[in-house]
């Protein structure tokens, strides 16, 4: 995880009020991983949610298709400080996910192929706020961009929407992932610019 791709340094631009403070509108869509892309197809992809007491609910790739797609047009904040407007993106709401599991979970791990992780508290991918996106401005998504599926938490900054989803993980207690270990900020708001930790 210690090979980093290139642009992970700011550019300074001219202020937008549509745009957090410290962010710089860019029209393209930069790549920033670290560690190689992993490389999963649509076969092999599965999804799997495991509540706090270890039961498993899964998913593959036609179940998915399968739940409610929606559409969401949204704008896109990275912490490295540059923000995208009006993309659009089709996926799956987390809320369709969690319909029927039985939890009191306050929050939950994102978890990777490729080992990535992130962690956030449940009610930042519930009502209307978290998809498992899977095609970008009409087209699948790219690996290099987390496909075959990506979490998508628009409201928060961008490393919080993981690429190359393969699952949650519902806890009663919070835990950091691998940003947050590496002193980025537990919650990522990009309004608030909580881009790494006061600790």
């Amino acid at each position: 995880m210690g090979i980093f791709s290139p642009g992970f340094t700011g550019r300074p631009r001219k202020a937008s009020e549509d745009l957090p403070p410290g962010q710089y509108l860019t029209k393209d869509f930069p790549v920033l991983s670290a560690g190689p892309t992993p490389r999963i197809t649509n076969d092999q992809w599965e999804f799997t949610l495991t509540t706090e007491t270890g039961e498993k609910r899964k998913w593959n790739w036609k179940a998915l298709q399968a739940l409610p797609i929606e559409t969401i047009n949204t704008d896109l904040h990275c912490v490295t400080r540059w923000s995208k407007l009006g993309t659009t993106w089709r996926g799956v709401s987390i809320d369709a996910l969690l319909a029927d599991v039985d939890t009191s979970a306050q929050f939950a791990m994102a978890l990777c192929y490729g080992g990535y992780t992130t962690n956030l508290p449940l009610t930042e991918l519930l009502d209307g706020k978290a998809w498992i996106a899977f095609e970008y401005d009409g087209s699948p998504l790219h690996a290099e961009h987390g496909g075959p599926a990506r979490l998508l938490v628009p409201h928060l900054y961008l490393w919080k929407s993981a690429k190359w989803i393969a699952g949650l993980r519902l806890m009663d207690r919070d835990a950091p992932g691998f940003w947050e270990n590496l002193g980025y900020h537990n919650h990522g708001d990009p309004w608030l610019e909580q881009r790494y930790s006061e600790a």
